[in-house]
């Protein structure tokens, strides 16, 4: 367990040019990643945003000088869903929460923190992390492949051991072959990549409709040990990090937290499979239970 820190970034728009273009050509400006999600949690429809890969809650990194170095890489790799988070500045200091996704591209990690918390922070405030799971191995199953996963996490997911590998509940089973930013050579021990909601007729034939941040799912013939490639017969569970976009080749993201090439984990469906509930954090605080809606 180690110490890694991060500030509050600040959300980025191009000043000059603010257009996303979609697939059919439409054109749109939109509220996009950083800074603080008042309105957006861990919990909600991924789909349901008004915007551009909007992350639930609050988004950290390094400053610009040190994005391209190993410091970054350390509060990037090291990071894993679960961990526990601090406010270490300003008039938010010693509040806690619990890291919830990480974003490739931008290199944002994900963080909940109680609405009170929220509207406490500012941007630029510093926020550091118990870094817990990397290395994390299934000693009795070798052929499984762990990352991005806090151990005590691993603990409440409701997985279970099955004929032959381990049963995990998700909520929805989908094809490698919709998967679309962030795939190829990059590995997956940090950033995440998207569910193509381009492709005609996906959130339909998948039935994706009802996708929320932080639902844990299986991609099928997904291979994310040596870079996130296609590869028949392997599967990947990961968990669902940011909202969905407009872009082609773009969609909800994924940050992946187990991936084999063996015939070693069995995906169940199940409605609840959702980081939130686990954790009792988000659009599921355990002071909120039963409740829904738009947190405002």
């Amino acid at each position: 367990m180690l110490s890694v820190l991060g500030a509050i970034s600040h959300p980025r728009v191009q000043l000059k040019n603010p257009y996303l273009v979609d697939p059919a050509g439409g054109i749109h400006v939109l509220p996009g990643t950083g800074g603080i999600t008042y309105n957006v949690a861990v919990g909600d429809s991924a789909f349901a945003v008004v915007g551009d890969h909007v992350e639930p809650g609050v988004s950290i990194t390094l400053d610009e000088g040190e994005r391209g170095g190993q410091s970054l890489g350390a509060l990037s790799v090291l990071t894993c869903i679960g961990n526990e988070a601090r406010v270490t500045s300003g008039a938010a200091a010693n509040a806690r929460g619990v890291v919830t996704g990480k974003h490739g591209g931008v290199e944002h990690v994900l963080i909940d923190f109680p609405r009170a918390t929220l509207e406490k922070l500012a941007i630029g405030d510093h926020v550091q992390i118990k870094a817990f799971g990397q290395g994390l191995a299934l000693d009795d199953l070798p052929d499984v492949q762990v990352m991005n996963l806090d151990p005590d996490l691993l603990q409440k997911m409701g997985i279970v051991r099955g004929k032959g590998g381990l049963v995990v509940p998700v909520t929805h089973v989908i094809p490698s072959s919709i998967m679309g930013s962030g795939i190829g050579s990059r590995h997956s021990w940090s950033g995440d990549y998207d569910i193509q909601c381009a492709v005609e007729g996906a959130i339909e034939r998948h039935k994706l409709h009802d996708l929320r941040l932080g639902d844990v799912i299986a991609i099928r013939d997904a291979d994310c040990r040596f870079g996130r490639s296609i590869r028949m017969g392997a599967l990947s569970i990961g968990v669902v990090v940011h909202a969905s976009c407009v872009l082609s080749g773009h969609g909800p993201g994924v940050t992946v937290v187990m991936t084999t090439v063996k015939k070693v984990i069995a995906p169940k469906i199940t409605r609840g499979a959702n980081i939130a509930r686990y954790l009792g954090l988000g659009r599921f605080t355990r002071s909120a239970a039963g409740r829904r809606g738009p947190r405002r």
